[in-house]
């Protein structure tokens, strides 16, 4: 997460400005980084460019260190309503993580814990008074790998409700604030993890530099968009973007997506999902299969940057979309995979053998780990500099 790097002296008058602002991250801790700085934690709303009279500041990604002060209060509301024992009993399964998602935090419960949903989902409710509510993780269902999520708890003014949650506060179309924007979500619908923010930040200064190799702003092709949180991040440096192709299987996602255009670009969209279309000269929006995007001649052979986030498939999705790419001049590909950690080596080849030629002068793509995704699954992140097709 993004920290902001403060000489000691002048810390509290920091701290005290960013929670004013409310640009401060929650349950995160203020540590020491070299005995005479220390990073302050951002909140994931906090605006990209930090202005003054903090921006003389230096920002920088590290691992957030969570305040012990909330485990401590989780733990002590979970042991308040389930006996010693079965808290022992159940060890490590108890689920140390979770997800915030504006007001409501996401939570994965093994089976052997089920019976304890709703003590845990209380726990939780007591130890974050600002959350609405807790949603159980039951994993991803179908071929839009719709994330199912089960309200477990719930908060109604002062009182917190476990059992028969009424529909009225089950709502999870939220807003949530990432890098100075605001990005409309349902988790239920269309899921996006607020977790990958540093992911969008790299996505971003990766653009940048190559904006600066071609000399003028970048057309950007994200066939996997969901709601749009890549392009929210992209589309907040001015002139950093031209032309965008957005587009994803799930209607409903595309639905938010057409939502969240309209406040960031400030035009009159459609309001409703459709299939993939020219919507403005600049602008192709809409439902639309990946694989099949190479088929229609007016979107081949045009973008600079090619998002590619669908992590189970990307690598072998990967020849059917690089025919989208502009070959004429340098471009771009960015994704996200998932392996098995003694199998990357692999996949960097696969990566590589499915690729045209990297640009001269840059390093051929390699899978980065960035975290767990399961106990045997990695979660990684490549960019590929393309070579042009010499004529």
């Amino acid at each position: 997460m993004r920290h902001l790097r403060v000489p000691n002296r002048d810390v509290q008058r920091t701290l005290a400005i960013l929670r004013e602002r409310d640009w401060l991250a929650g349950g995160m801790r203020v540590f020491s980084q070299g005995g005479d700085h220390r990073l302050i934690p951002l909140d994931p709303g906090a605006p990209i460019e930090i202005p003054a009279p903090l921006d003389a500041y230096e920002v920088t990604l590290m691992d957030g260190l969570p305040d012990s002060k909330i485990d401590t209060d989780w733990w002590n509301h979970l042991s308040s309503l389930v006996d010693r024992e079965d808290i022992e009993a159940h060890g490590d399964a108890w689920p140390s993580s979770h997800e915030f998602i504006s007001d409501m935090m996401v939570v994965r419960i093994e089976d052997e814990l089920e019976d304890f949903a709703a003590h845990i989902a209380k726990a939780k409710l007591l130890s974050h008074p600002h959350i609405r509510l807790i949603l159980k993780d039951e994993g991803v269902q179908g071929e839009l790998r719709i994330r199912k999520l089960t309200p477990i708890g719930a908060r109604f003014e002062d009182e917190i409700i476990t059992d028969g949650i009424p529909h009225s506060l089950c709502s999870t179309r939220v807003m949530v604030r990432e890098s100075g924007r605001s990005i409309a979500c349902d988790p239920n619908k269309a899921y996006f993890s607020t977790k990958l923010q540093a992911e969008r930040l790299e996505t971003l200064s990766l653009a940048k530099d190559l904006r600066q190799l071609l000399g003028r702003p970048i057309r950007v092709c994200d066939p996997f968009c969901g709601v749009g949180p890549a392009l929210s991040t992209l589309l907040s440096e001015p002139g950093l973007v031209g032309e965008i192709l957005a587009s994803d299987l799930n209607p409903d996602a595309v639905e938010l997506l057409i939502d969240n255009l309209r406040r960031w670009d400030g035009r009159s969209y459609p309001k409703d999902s459709a299939p993939l279309s020219r919507v403005f000269d600049d602008r192709f929006i809409g439902v639309a299969d990946a694989t099949k995007l190479c088929e229609d001649p007016e979107l081949t052979g045009r973008w600079d940057l090619l998002i590619v986030n669908l992590p189970h498939r990307t690598i072998d999705l990967l020849p059917s979309l690089v025919p989208l790419l502009d070959r004429k001049t340098p471009s771009m590909v960015r994704g996200r995979v998932i392996a098995p950690e003694n199998e990357i080596d692999d996949a960097n080849h696969s990566i590589r053998s499915n690729l045209p030629d990297t640009l001269e002068g840059f390093p051929d793509p390699a899978l980065r780990i960035k975290s767990d995704y399961s106990s045997k699954l990695r979660l990684c992140s490549f960019h590929a500099w393309i070579a042009p097709v010499e004529v």
